[in-house]
């Protein structure tokens, strides 16, 4: 057998274990008299944004159905709308976008594919970020930027309130309490039902988290980048979600950066024949009960792929021998 005959053996044989788990988790749940929830993205179980709003712990985000350097259009603009819908077939209803996403783009295609929306499909966005180019990035959270930025994203995802709204960043040059207070002030008016930070500190969070009630953290986390460790296990004894953007960890392992962890989960994956993609999944599933992995893509297949990792469960000693 060759070695690409052979990757693929692996590859079917890790499909059909997840596909395995999941069947396993439906049957036990009927064996119970329980509802049976057959919606993939569901095995991952569910958390609870605020007070009121359950989702599921497994979102997609909506970044890279835009075009290349995150900006303009899409290559394939049905085979995006086409993401989405399936994401929402698979149970999925937590969807992360941002008004900077193309700009612009990203919300539109979420109104063009979803609207109007299915009951309980939530619907984050962020504001703070401006755009000059491909894969360019420069924060603004002035309160006047921050309010139209709200309102645009209004329009373009045809809401009367978004559910989640979240400060993109923290902007060195604007006092956080003024972004903040902005986000309390759009809230009272109706225009905002819960808000979120992102790319934040410790310090940073709790200081908004002295200002409003915060429901979610989204911040760059994965196998090989733990640096916000200490907002992770803050945010899972508060009770607040934790967004993990670049989840993947597809940066380190391009460049081949040194890491024990991600190199012991590579191995992992490897034995059991599974894509990485699902490996690292599954690892931030185990991580925390707040974790909320929100993994990106512009193709079904793929999309299709990750949420398979809902149903996938690391071992113990898995889990012990990555760190």
């Amino acid at each position: 057998m060759s070695s690409l005959q052979s990757r693929r053996a692996l590859l079917s044989k890790g499909a059909l274990a997840v596909a395995g788990a999941w069947l396993a988790s439906r049957t036990a749940t009927a064996a119970t008299g329980a509802t049976v929830n057959t919606k993939p993205a569901a095995v991952s179980g569910s958390l609870t944004l605020g007070k009121d709003l359950r989702v599921n712990r497994f979102g997609f985000g909506a970044m890279r159905i835009t075009g290349e350097g995150i900006w303009g259009e899409p290559r394939d603009a049905r085979e995006a709308r086409a993401v989405l819908r399936r994401a929402v077939e698979l149970g999925v209803n937590f969807i992360d976008t941002a008004d900077s996403y193309g700009p612009h783009v990203s919300e539109r295609l979420i109104a063009e594919a979803l609207h109007p929306y299915p009951p309980g499909l939530v619907i984050a966005t962020k504001g703070g970020m401006v755009r000059a180019g491909p894969n360019r990035w420069d924060r603004d959270t002035r309160p006047e930027h921050l309010r139209a930025a709200c309102e645009g994203s209004l329009k373009r995802l045809k809401l009367d309130r978004i559910d989640v709204y979240q400060l993109h960043a923290v902007d060195p040059k604007i006092p956080l309490q003024e972004s903040i207070g902005e986000l309390a002030r759009l809230q009272a008016e109706g225009k905002i039902r819960h808000i979120g930070v992102s790319n934040v500190d410790l310090a940073q969070l709790k200081q908004a988290q002295g200002l409003v009630d915060v429901v979610s953290v989204q911040n760059r986390y994965n196998v090989a980048d733990r640096a916000s460790d200490d907002v992770l296990a803050y945010c899972t004894a508060q009770g607040i979600a934790f967004i993990p953007w670049s989840p993947l960890a597809q940066r380190a392992q391009t460049t081949g950066a040194a890491n024990s962890s991600l190199t012991a989960l590579q191995a992992v994956a490897k034995s059991r024949g599974l894509p990485m993609s699902q490996a690292t999944l599954a690892w931030l599933l185990a991580r925390s009960p707040a974790m909320l992995p929100i993994p990106g893509t512009s193709r079904v297949k793929h999309l299709e792929e990750n949420v398979a990792a809902a149903a996938l469960r690391l071992t113990a000693a898995e889990l012990q021998q990555i760190g």
